[in-house]
């Protein structure tokens, strides 16, 4: 009997050295390659600690990013040498396509897709596939070069724009993969294609679309959701400015999840566009706008009062009553309270409207 193992998962498993090959049914490999990349570092960190020498840690570190790197390779070498028959089942009651095969075409096409363009090279997409490759290496080469005859470095910050466009090209595989191997006939289009196909006939551009998505909200406000965009957008900045003012490095961790998470939903919305209804759901919804725009009203009077206080007020009353302390009272006390306040609040609120959804539900099933 055999069994169906999908590379993709076998392929992310191995992330963790061995555990794709174990999954893959190459026990001994799978054994094997933990064994020497854990133990090599825990090996590596106790001599390092008892030698003093943090170089030697470095050089294991380095070894064991080797070993990882031919743990993948030799695991990528095995599933294609594989037989075919060990990744297929029945066939498909709808398509009459076998799920191996579907499987298979959707890991090479992702596998290749960590190149710009050669996911779209494997589903036939010469024109789509070439117009990735030429923009990302192109954008490289250019810079480079620019930066090479001006000798001003400030040219290498148009390099941040290289993970948008590996993240589009990805998402780009990702969702014409799935509509292919879904029925449907997918156009060999490149971006510029697309981008004046959209202008002649009055609809927004998905490529400026994604490239606006790199700022949070900006996406979303030029597919037309303004509400959702601009929540976003405030967000964003918001959560730098409180940061800032309130010195809360706390939660930084918090921006770069709001990044992700505005700039995930700008690619999801624009591949829905022109697919799809477009609706502006924003992110707070409010029975009553009146009360959402009043309680930030408040929020952003406080911001405001707390700021003039501490720019020109603490500091005049530290100047007349020195023996007081009050920046240093605020900063130590005040500032944690007040945190610690609305963190507890926040909890109890949301704790308070979950067991409030939950007597509903219970009400519901009463009757």
């Amino acid at each position: 009997m055999t069994y169906y193992r999908s590379r993709m998962l076998a392929f992310i498993l191995n992330f963790i050295p061995g555990l794709g090959h174990f999954y893959w049914g190459r026990k001994a490999r799978g054994i094997f390659y933990p064994i020497f990349f854990f133990g090599g570092l825990f090996g590596g960190f106790l001599v390092a600690m008892a030698a003093d020498a943090g170089e030697f840690f470095l050089a294991v570190g380095i070894a064991e990013l080797i070993l990882w790197g031919i743990s993948m390779l030799d695991l990528l070498i095995v599933m294609l040498r594989e037989p075919a028959a060990q990744e297929r089942s029945p066939y498909d009651p709808q398509g009459g396509r076998r799920r191996g095969d579907a499987e298979t075409e959707r890991f090479f096409t992702i596998l290749l897709s960590f190149i710009p363009g050669l996911g779209h090279f494997q589903m036939g997409l010469m024109q789509r596939g070439l117009s990735f490759l030429i923009m990302f290496f192109g954008l490289i080469t250019m810079m480079f070069f620019v930066t090479g005859i001006t000798h001003e470095t400030v040219f290498l910050l148009f390099l941040a724009l290289l993970p948008i466009i590996w993240l589009y090209c990805m998402f780009d595989a990702v969702q014409l993969i799935h509509r292919k191997q879904a029925g449907e006939i997918i156009e060999d289009r490149s971006l510029l294609d697309e981008w004046e196909s959209g202008r002649i006939e009055g609809r927004r551009s998905k490529v400026l679309a994604t490239l606006l998505s790199a700022f949070p909200g900006a996406g979303q406000m030029y597919l037309g959701m303004q509400k959702r965009g601009l929540q976003l957008m405030v967000l964003f900045l918001g959560s730098f400015y409180v940061i800032d003012v309130l010195r809360l490095s706390l939660f930084l961790f918090l921006v770069p999840v709001i990044w992700f998470y505005s700039f995930f939903d700008g690619l999801q919305q624009t591949s829905r566009y022109g697919i799809l209804p477009m609706e502006d759901i924003p992110l707070i919804k409010s029975r009553n706008n009146g009360s959402s725009q009043h309680w930030l009203g408040i929020v952003l009077v406080l911001l405001g009062v707390y700021y003039v206080s501490m720019e020109f007020i603490v500091p005049a009353l530290d100047r007349w009553f020195p023996y007081l302390q009050l920046r240093y009272m605020i900063r130590e006390y005040l500032r944690p309270i007040l945190v610690s306040v609305i963190l507890i609040g926040g909890g109890i609120k949301l704790l308070s409207g979950r067991n409030r959804v939950q007597e509903l539900k219970w009400d519901d099933e009463e009757i």
